[in-house]
């Protein structure tokens, strides 16, 4: 069983930068892919980035790809979301989540834990 707690999150301006981190319990989390979503009001969980097992690999929406980064650290079982040049339209709720498998996964059903989310909100 793994628990994930979200924080990071809040209110900025656009343009602004906010960095998100996704605490692990568990000590088998470098053994598992990591990714975060987000979900708008009215909208559904979207896929935003994910990173491998060792962080050897990244992937991206188009929509933040330049402006968002995702990494971790191991030794710390966490996972981070560097958000920059944040836009209105980056509003949402955050979430993380784990896969067992260590390959990068863009599906929501293709994880297997969730944390409780952390609310960013972009103002214009």
């Amino acid at each position: 069983q793994v628990q994930l707690v979200e924080s990071g999150g809040g209110l900025v301006q656009a343009g602004g930068s906010l960095r998100l981190s996704c605490a692990a319990s568990g000590r088998t989390f470098s053994s598992y892919a990591m990714g975060w979503f987000r979900q708008a009001p009215g909208k559904e969980r979207e896929f935003v980035a994910a990173i491998s097992w060792s962080g050897g690999s990244t992937y991206y929406i188009d929509s933040v790809k330049g402006r968002f980064t995702i990494s971790r650290d191991n030794a710390k079982n966490t996972v981070y979301l560097q958000m920059n040049s944040l836009t209105p339209e980056d509003t949402a709720v955050y979430y993380c989540a784990a896969r067992h498998y260590g390959a990068i996964a863009t599906d929501i059903d293709e994880y297997d834990y969730w944390g409780q989310g952390t609310q960013v909100t972009v103002s214009s």
